[in-house]
């Protein structure tokens, strides 16, 4: 039998390595811009042409690179970051595996221009698919230019599985703002289809965050610093009110390199116990600065893993570190020292010999809690009569008798105070949610909801500061929202000026409206927002419908849904209503 294993050709090896590298384009983005900054610059531009399908091109005024050097440079396992095994355990760059520019150069038409600046000329190299073209001297400036043209151009299968250019573009703005929130002495700048999208100038790290978030970021942040001398640990926290219910402003950093960590994410979690809504993250911008030999960075191929040596003792001190920052800012919830008024014997000073007969002041006591629509309490709570609770329970039980059928509703339904509803039916008893219910009735018959929505126009417009982030999302959307019954304009200053807004939405919640949009937009596509949208505008009339609601409407509510099946679940996936098991109640007396 013939020998079957062979060795496949440098070209389909450098495909096949390219798989794990590059994976998008804002893959080529990260790796050009941390080699741009590996190589000294203090200025680096990113322009991008069509989300990075058609064009990325990256020019910094680093080093630059000799006639040799840039030709190696597009070799594999080629790389001036490393000498030896040991080199790996105490690495200080960015880069050191001499994968990226090879596999960048696999799928795509790449060409650099390079210049050293002792040197009279530069050089000009362009490879196509791996292959090498040419090389020829320039007259170019110091430092270095990539140009990363029409990727994936030789392996079609890959760009068919792109997203639209609202989605990639996205992932290459996560990239550049990790590599300029890690180096504020650098100045960055990108532009997309030749239009400016950030222009970073040096600065503090405060400064820089702000540039990249906005000023309205700025009153929340809380400063956070701690030296042990094996580590370091500095950066900001955002305040309560800053956090989100969807990721986006969670940064680390170790030694300039940003990475992930569930693990010390729930560090920061947990510093903020009790002041957050369940569901909310908290933003953070954290900085490590310890020795190289302490961590590893060779995990992944992306290098956003890292391994720590003490990693239970940096748990330890961001937590703390965070918990103290909060409470010296008077974040934290304050401690209640009031203390049990049976309990005062024993913390009262015994009286001295000398003044035993003299007489004690007056004291009066005053019930901080006393309300005068309340009778009585018990430890804060207030007190129910067994009685009135009986007579609830009795009401509150099934009904025996199916009064559906006779059409009436009104002895099987009851208003309890959260705003719930209980419902007897066949026996049971379901504990209501109508908001979700309105909203699946509405979504059954959506087809018939009008395409436009109706608008009105305020007295006063609203403005809302846009960062460049949400500058570029409204303009991803700007062509739907005159459907929904927005009118707004952009101003140079990037102040979103609000003319108009739909008529179920109260002024007082258009900001928090679009905060929210802006949010869940962070990789939905186009098409995917007018479906959201769509949803918000039913979860918004319905919220308006049921502020004050009459119980005949509520009746009438109940039987659309019947007859709808009674279904448990909304669209996605949370419960309309809840049986409720009176049986195990019982068992309670």
């Amino acid at each position: 039998m013939s020998d079957i294993i062979q060795l496949l050709p440098d070209h389909v090896a450098n495909q096949i390595a390219a798989g794990e590298v590059v994976q998008r384009p804002a893959s080529i983005v990260k790796e050009l811009l941390e080699n741009a900054v590996d190589a000294g610059a203090d200025k680096i531009q990113l322009i991008v042409r069509d989300a990075g399908k058609n064009l990325i091109q990256v020019v910094d005024n680093g080093i630059g690179m000799s006639e040799t050097d840039a030709r190696l440079a597009f070799e594999r396992h080629a790389t001036s970051k490393i000498r030896s095994t040991e080199d790996i355990f105490k690495i200080a760059t960015k880069g050191f595996r001499g994968e990226a520019l090879a596999s960048i150069a696999a799928v795509a038409q790449v060409e650099l221009k390079t210049k050293q600046k002792e040197t009279p000329v530069g050089t000009n190299i362009y490879i196509e698919g791996g292959v090498f073209q040419f090389q020829d001297p320039i007259q170019t400036v110091e430092g270095s230019n990539f140009s990363v043209k029409n990727l994936f151009y030789n392996v079609p299968a890959r760009r068919k599985f792109l997203k639209n250019d609202n989605v990639e573009f996205r992932h290459i703005i996560d990239e550049f703002q990790r590599v300029a929130l890690a180096h504020e002495n650098i100045e960055f700048e990108l532009f997309h289809n030749d239009e400016p999208i950030f222009k970073l100038r040096k600065g503090g790290q405060m400064q820089r965050i702000v540039d990249v978030f906005g000023r309205k970021l700025q009153p929340l942040l809380i400063p956070i610093k701690e030296d042990l001398g094996w580590v370091d640990l500095h950066g900001y926290v955002a305040k309560p009110e800053g956090a989100k219910k969807v990721r986006g402003e969670q940064f680390f950093f170790v030694n300039g390199r940003y990475f992930k960590s569930a693990y010390l994410s729930k560090a920061v979690q947990e510093a903020f116990e009790g002041l957050l809504q369940p569901g909310y993250i908290p933003s953070f911008f954290l900085y490590l600065q310890l020795d190289p030999e302490k961590i590893d960075v060779n995990i992944h191929p992306q290098k956003t893993e890292v391994k720590f040596e003490d990693e239970a003792l940096i748990f330890a001190l961001m937590r703390s570190t965070i918990k103290r920052s909060l409470g010296i800012y008077n974040v934290a919830p304050s401690l209640d020292f009031e203390r049990d008024p049976k309990m005062e014997a024993f913390f009262s000073p015994t009286p001295s010999k000398s003044n035993a007969s003299s007489p004690m002041p007056s004291a009066i006591n005053v019930d901080r809690d006393f309300n005068p629509f309340i009778s009585e309490k018990i430890s804060g709570q207030e007190r129910i009569d067994l009685t009135e609770l009986y007579e609830v329970t009795a009401s509150a039980a099934p009904s025996k008798i199916n009064l559906f059928e006779d059409d009436d509703l009104d002895e099987d339904l009851f208003r309890l105070p959260n705003g719930y509803w209980l419902l007897n039916k066949d026996g049971q008893t379901y504990m209501l949610d109508l908001g979700r219910m309105h909203r699946v009735l509405m979504s059954s018959h959506q087809e018939n909801l009008p395409t436009k929505k109706a608008g009105q126009s305020l007295l006063f417009s609203l403005e809302y500061h846009l960062n460049e982030i949400e500058k570029n999302k409204y303009r991803s959307i700007k062509k739907y929202l005159p459907d929904f019954g927005f009118e707004m304009t952009l101003a140079q200053d990037n102040v979103l000026r609000i003319e108009t807004v739909p008529e179920a939405l109260k002024e007082s919640q258009v900001i928090k409206f679009l905060e929210k949009i802006f949010e869940v937009l962070e990789y939905r596509t186009e098409e995917d927002f007018y479906k959201y949208f769509e949803y918000q505008w039913i979860k918004l009339k319905t919220k308006s419908k049921f502020d004050f609601i009459y119980k005949t409407e509520v009746e009438q509510l109940v039987k659309d849904f019947i007859d709808l099946g009674f279904p448990q679940y909304t669209v996605n996936g949370k419960k309309c209503w809840l049986e409720v098991p009176f049986d195990d109640f019982k068992n309670k007396f």
